[in-house]
């Protein structure tokens, strides 16, 4: 007689955690966050409140993991940038794939939705802030220090500034739909960022 595999407790957990992420976006794409509610998640997903309060606090949990696991890594090994040695292929590597990201529907509607639930909660504003942007920009800060290590990059350059320059135009076009979102248009905002912070002394081509 065959022998009979048992079900894998964790792959079905693992399932019902990446469903109940799924739901968590998709209802907040539909309804926006003040509307969403734990019940709904669970019903959207097929299980149970309590499989979700096994994994998450609250709500506002639940959303932070669900928009942290659309850039994720799969291979589970943790968020990082590029680091090959050539800052601007990096940086450009990036920023073609972020905007390529804004410019997909099943991100780009559930991010706004949150956007408009952040604008009018400061409380919402900051738990995103401590619990995505700020981890995220962490990141992006790390791969700034090795270029500065590097020379590629002023080494007195304020790193937050240089994110700012780097990403505001972007979420601004994205914010407003002001013009296009292309791969041309994240290049010219990395060249416009390199040639504001270069390292103090370096001429440019051409001056």
């Amino acid at each position: 007689m065959p022998e009979t595999r048992k079900p894998n407790p964790a792959r079905r957990s693992e399932r019902s955690r990446q469903a109940i992420l799924d739901a968590a976006r998709e209802l907040i794409s539909e309804m926006g966050y003040a509307k969403v509610s734990i019940e709904a998640i669970a019903a959207r997903a097929g299980v149970g409140k309590q499989t979700i309060y096994r994994w998450w606090p609250s709500k506002g949990a639940v959303v932070f993991d669900s928009f942290l696991a659309l850039s994720q890594d799969p291979e589970g090994e943790g968020m990082a940038l590029p680091d090959t040695g050539d800052l601007e292929a990096d940086l450009k590597l990036v920023m073609r794939a972020t905007v390529a990201e804004l410019a997909d529907p099943a991100f780009e509607a559930p991010i706004r939705a949150l956007n408009l639930e952040i604008i009018n909660d400061p409380d919402l504003a900051a738990q995103y802030r401590e619990k995505l942007a700020d981890p995220v920009d962490e990141v992006k800060k790390e791969r700034l220090r090795s270029a500065q290590r590097a020379g590629q990059l002023d080494a007195d350059a304020d790193l937050d500034l240089v994110l700012e320059v780097l990403y505001a135009p972007l979420h601004h076009r994205w914010l407003h739909r002001s013009g296009p979102l292309t791969a041309g248009y994240a290049d010219a905002l990395v060249d416009a960022t390199l040639r504001a912070f270069r390292p103090a002394g370096e001429i440019t081509p051409g001056s």
